[in-house]
Formats: structure tokens, C-alpha cells, sequence
């Protein structure tokens, strides 16, 4: 295994561990119990949610910084931190870069958040669909050999990391359908009494 393959495995494990952790995070929002519904079991899914955003964290800054090791790729540290001149693909590693980076400031203050305004930490983070975003689409457009090939959109790596932002898009469209049709159920029951 190269110092490419182990980067393109550690970017795709940060890819599915971050998509299941937007879906854990959106069940957060929507106070999910899994005592009363499935698996039935008592689960501390806020403490799975923040252990999987360290380790995705984790993961993330790795991704980068196995490819220090390869010959092949010619990635300075330099590059890593400010991929702008990046010997390979550099654009679209500025859009790794920028997921990385906004990624650190959503798990850092999710790390402060009994410290902080609740509005302001909600806020910040929303940031997350950013993260997802520039993640999702490094991960699609980037090339895993690092030599500026064609992509193959049908690879299976590829599908499986285009299939994450459709799950992330449908989940979000069920909790925010999900979420209006509780508000107006409330606001019924509100006015009615």
C-alpha cells in the first residue's frame, strides 16, 4: 500500500463517517429516542455524534498528511496547508482544504459549547453542510491516483461517495418536512385550547 492509497483510505473513511455523523446530528435535532423507537436500546447518540466528529477530525487532517510520505505526489507541507500551488490537482484540494478547516472550527466549538451562546454555537454549527459540501465534492472530483486522469463517476469508490450527499440531502428534506409538520400540529393545538 503507497502513501496515495493510504491517503485515498483515510479520505474516504472521513467521507462515510462524516455523512453518519450529519445523520446522527440531524437526529439530534429532531430528539430522536432510541429507547422508544428502534433499536430499543439505550444509546448515548450525542456522545457517538461528538466521538465520530473527533475521529473524523482526525481522519481529515491524516488525509493530507500521509501524502508527505509519497515520492509521487510532491506534496510540501507547504502544500498541505495551503494547497493554492499544490504540484497536483490544486484547486480541488483547496476545497479539501477549506472542509478541513471549517470542520476544525465546527468540532472545536462544538468541544466549547456548554461555554457559549447556544444561538451562536447553532449557528456556527450549521457550518457542518459547508464542511459536507466542499467535502463531498473534493472527494467526488479529485482524482485517487493523484495523475490528473479522467474520473470514473461509475468506480465504486465514487458511488459510494456520491451516494453520501443524496442521503444527506434526503434526511434534511425529511427533518425539515418533519420539523414544519410538528411546528403546525403545536401551532393547531395551540390555537385550539
Amino acid at each position: 500500500m503507497t502513501a496515495i492509497d493510504l491517503s485515498n483510505d483515510l479520505g474516504l473513511v472521513a467521507c462515510y463517517l462524516l455523512t453518519f455523523n450529519l445523520l446522527l446530528g440531524l437526529l439530534l435535532a429532531f430528539r430522536y429516542n432510541p429507547w422508544t423507537h428502534w433499536p430499543h436500546h439505550r444509546v448515548n447518540y450525542f456522545r457517538l455524534h461528538n466521538w465520530i466528529g473527533y475521529i473524523t477530525l482526525v481522519l481529515t487532517m491524516l488525509h493530507p498528511v500521509v501524502l508527505l510520505a509519497s515520492d509521487d505526489a510532491k506534496f510540501g507541507l507547504i502544500d498541505i496547508i495551503y494547497p493554492v500551488n499544490a504540484p497536483k490537482q490544486p484547486w480541488i484540494n483547496v476545497l479539501g482544504a477549506v472542509a478541513l478547516y471549517t470542520l476544525i472550527v465546527v468540532v472545536v466549538t462544538s468541544y466549547f459549547r456548554p461555554r457559549m451562546n447556544h444561538k451562536k454555537w447553532k449557528l456556527i454549527h450549521f457550518a457542518a453542510y459547508g464542511v459536507a459540501a466542499f467535502a463531498f465534492a473534493h472527494s467526488i472530483f479529485t482524482d485517487p491516483t493523484l495523475k490528473d486522469a479522467a474520473i470514473d463517476y461509475l468506480d465504486g469508490e465514487k458511488v459510494a461517495v456520491e451516494l453520501c450527499p443524496l442521503l444527506v440531502i434526503a434526511a434534511t428534506v425529511w427533518r425539515v418536512r418533519t420539523g414544519r409538520r410538528r411546528a403546525e400540529a403545536r401551532a393547531a393545538m395551540r390555537h385550539a385550547s
